[in-house]
């Protein structure tokens, strides 16, 4: 039998209510003496089951709290004129017997007992659950390795959500209740980048579902798997323009390359093995529709799908003749460079092996960043906006470029003044912004072996590790003298991310937002085997604290190689300020997360646009609290530091802290 919740307790007794009934009926205590008082009335919750509790000339009433006009809930109306009337629409009904006057129906009643103790409601024992369209639905998604969801219980997912529960307990996946549905949407995009593999995010119809559309084009544009669930109002209300009614399929429109609505007539396990392959095949997001009064349809012994059958192998090699191009073109070359893109960031054991074949530099986009350590000695770090002189260098004095699964982007700046070996699984990247000498379609993995098992065992091209270390050790000694600049301003980014250099686990997972912060991330941070994740193309301020919830999830999964990594995220206090709510979904989950947050007071990003375009500054300033404070009122750890020597220890603390942290830093808005 189902615990009972409320404030009701309870006796159970067979009642005998006619002469082939045994049913057992569950006595709950609703009301202790005189609690309830003359005229009055109260709702009662009793597991799944809420009673309008009446008090009417010197008796007990136990109605169903649910008017059957549209559902209106009786215990918040009130007994006017010997009625008891709706407080939706003001129907009436006696508050006794429940009949409607004027009417043959009326409300469902319940027995009632007063006893010394109370008052006690007599009801139906729960019956067995019977599996609906979501059970079915959400058996399928455990099935296809779903483990987490994020997102907003409400109205119009009510029966979906039951389903996840029911999953939650059984230990077959984690809920994580958020505190806006776009923290949701960037916690699953998170996660899809890092692991390569899908979590869902769940919404009600209309705002909820909206809410979740900056989080899901991140997804979208970065190539992240995500499974998107909403809710929608009824199918009999659909198109006159219902209370939160929106086109879902159409608001959705090309963010979701998969998108279907539940109906009742549909193969419902089958939709979400459609959903969960589209999203990990084409490595996006799809969104799956669930009308409020299909997803409670029950289905009986339905079976759920699962991958098994579904799902090729994918590892793709190039064409015979593009790979003999590209071994044409190396053993032609003699400062061969490679370029490493987010795309590549599950094979670089290979990726490493053919530099070190090659004596190429190995440099990174932004996205790839902690792809290669930059204490290797053929790493050399970020290339463009947010890179390193080491990275340029070595890419301007090449005479060929290896791109592995990189996307051209403008701030990364791959320059196509060098003949160009494209490796990539998509076909449409290969070659998008540009021509290139050899254009190579194949799985990264695949073909980095087939290019170590083609070229020569013995060395022709040029070695550079001398070089890259007299480079690597120019830009550090530029860095040193940068953390010296101390202004009135506040901390240098220079000493932020030196002492988180010296701080951060060497296999840290870190999650960075956009602007003036991430610019300094990426040239000023140096990682070992930390793993780097960021909104990337689609450049969303406010990704980074959201995102370290999905990168934690990852952390939570035993057998993984993620598995008991610490997750760091930095920020500027402009993105942090738009998810800084979700702390306290940290500290509700006992997420151990440390957040860096570099507070100047300002967008000082835009202030820099707009300065070198001429504008005046304007609207950038920021009128923050004190964050620390704020963390610790959230009850997590807040620290705040104001100068340069309290920075290690300030980190050391919080990095140690077993639970959610926030170091503030009063940060130098003019130095990045």
């Amino acid at each position: 039998m189902s615990p009972i919740s409320g404030r009701s307790s309870y006796i159970l007794s067979t009642m005998n209510n006619s002469s082939n009934d045994t049913s057992k009926t569950v006595w709950l205590k609703v009301l202790e003496p005189n609690e309830l008082s003359e005229g009055r009335v109260t709702p009662v919750t009793c597991g799944h089951q809420t009673v309008c509790v009446t008090h009417f000339e010197g008796k007990y009433g136990a109605l169903d709290n649910r008017c059957p006009h549209q559902g209106g809930p009786l215990g918040e109306g009130s007994i006017e004129n010997g009625l008891l009337r709706c407080p939706w629409h003001g129907w009436d009904f006696d508050p006794l017997t429940g009949k409607a006057p004027g009417f043959d129906d009326g409300v469902r009643t319940f027995p009632v007992e007063v006893r010394n103790d109370g008052v006690y409601v007599g009801l139906a024992e729960q019956e067995v659950h019977v599996r609906t369209v979501s059970d079915v639905m959400v058996e399928t998604m455990v099935a296809w390795g779903i483990r987490h969801v994020w997102g907003m219980v409400g109205h119009s997912n009510l029966g979906l959500a039951d389903a996840l529960r029911r999953q939650a307990e059984a230990g077959n996946l984690a809920y994580y209740g958020i505190r806006h549905e776009g923290a949701a949407a960037f916690a699953a995009s998170a996660y899809g980048k890092l692991t390569g593999r899908p979590a869902a995010c769940l919404a009600i119809a209309g705002p909820g579902a909206t809410n979740l559309l900056t989080g899901l084009w991140d997804a979208n544009v970065d190539r992240a798997p995500v499974l998107a669930l909403t809710g929608q109002v009824d199918t009999q209300v659909l198109g006159p323009g219902a209370f939160q009614e929106i086109d879902l399929a159409a608001a959705f429109g090309k963010v979701a390359q998969w998108s279907q609505s539940v109906l009742h007539t549909s193969k419902h396990a089958e939709l979400v093995n459609l959903a969960c392959k589209s999203a990990i095949l084409n490595r996006g997001v799809s969104h799956l529709i669930f009308p409020d009064e299909v997803q409670v349809i029950p289905i009986g012994d339905a079976k759920p799908g699962g991958p098994k059958g579904r799902l090729p192998e994918q590892t793709i090699a190039p064409p015979e003749r593009s790979l003999s191009d590209a071994i044409d073109l190396l053993e032609a070359s003699k400062r061969p460079v490679i370029i490493v893109g987010h795309g590549a960031r599950f094979t670089m054991d290979g990726i490493i092996a053919l530099g070190e074949r090659l004596n190429a530099p190995i440099l990174t986009t932004f996205k790839a960043k902690g792809l290669i350590s930059d204490s290797h000695p053929l790493g050399c770090g970020v290339l463009g906006r947010s890179g390193t002189p080491i990275a340029s260098y070595f890419m301007n004095e090449s005479d060929s470029l290896v791109v592995f699964g990189a996307s051209f982007s403008n701030h990364t700046g791959i320059t196509p003044k060098r003949p160009i070996i494209q490796v990539d699984y998509d076909p449409m990247m290969l070659g998008k912004f540009h021509a290139v000498e050899v254009p190579l379609l194949g799985e990264i993995g695949v073909t980095t072996k087939l290019l170590l098992e083609r070229l020569p065992q013995t060395t022709w091209t040029s070695d550079r590790k001398g070089e890259i270390a007299e480079r690597w050790q120019i830009w550090r000694n530029e860095k040193k003298k940068r953390e010296g600049e101390e202004q009135d301003g506040g901390v240098t980014s220079a000493s932020i991310f030196a002492a988180l250099t010296h701080q951060a686990p060497a296999d840290a997972i870190i999650c960075v937002d956009v602007g003036n912060n991430t610019y300094s991330f990426g040239r000023y941070f140096e990682c070992e085997r930390q793993a780097v994740l960021m909104s990337g193309y689609l450049g969303s301020i406010g990704f980074g604290f959201p995102a370290a919830l999905g990168a934690w999830a990852a952390t939570q999964e035993e057998g993984t190689r993620f598995h008991g990594r610490k997750v760091i995220s930095v920020s500027g206090d402009g993105g942090f300020g738009q998810y800084l709510a979700e702390l306290t979904t940290a500290v509700k989950y006992g997420m151990n997360i440390t957040h860096v947050l570099l507070n100047n007071s300002e967008l000082g990003k835009i202030s820099k646009e707009q300065r070198s375009g001429r504008f005046d500054v304007w609207q950038t300033e920021l009128h923050n609290p004190n964050f620390a404070l704020f963390a610790q009122n959230c009850g997590a750890m807040g620290v705040r530091v104001e100068r340069t020597e309290d920075l290690d220890e300030a980190l050391e603390d919080a990095l140690a802290h077993p639970g959610p942290a926030l170091v503030e830093i009063i940060a130098d808005p003019e130095l990045i």
